[in-house]
């Protein structure tokens, strides 16, 4: 059997993994369950992932749960991708879905640096 990880999301800061666990079980057997926490104050960032005993529970468990309620929130519940399916960016620079720069390691857009610096390898290149 292959499992499959699902994502979870918009849960409620009041979900731990032991409720959200037993709500999956409602589907089918449950591998494994992670709330993702904030590193600096252990609160939850509101989705986390599921992984279900096959494809084919993950697929009912979205059919099912996904849009329906769980403590007061709609989850939303999908397959996850992996690491390298998201699109990530090695080495830091701006994500698809960021518009402020930033990133660690590979510095960031303008945003990010306090104000306009013109790019200087273009200027470089009209002079010629």
């Amino acid at each position: 059997m292959s499992r499959k990880k699902l994502f979870v999301g918009n849960l409620s800061w009041s979900t731990d993994e032991e409720s959200l666990k037993a709500h999956f079980a409602k589907i089918g057997n449950v591998v494994s369950v992670r709330i993702i926490a904030d590193q600096y104050t252990g609160k939850s960032k509101g989705f986390g992932f599921v992984e279900m005993d096959s494809a084919d529970l993950a697929q009912l468990a979205i059919k099912e749960l996904n849009d329906q309620p769980f403590m007061d929130r709609n989850l939303r519940v999908s397959l996850a991708l992996e690491r390298a399916e998201r699109g990530g960016n090695e080495g830091g620079g701006r994500s698809e879905r960021s518009d402020r720069g930033g990133g660690g390691g590979g510095g960031g857009g303008r945003e990010s640096r306090g104000g306009y610096r013109p790019d200087r390898s273009r200027q470089a290149e009209r002079t010629y």
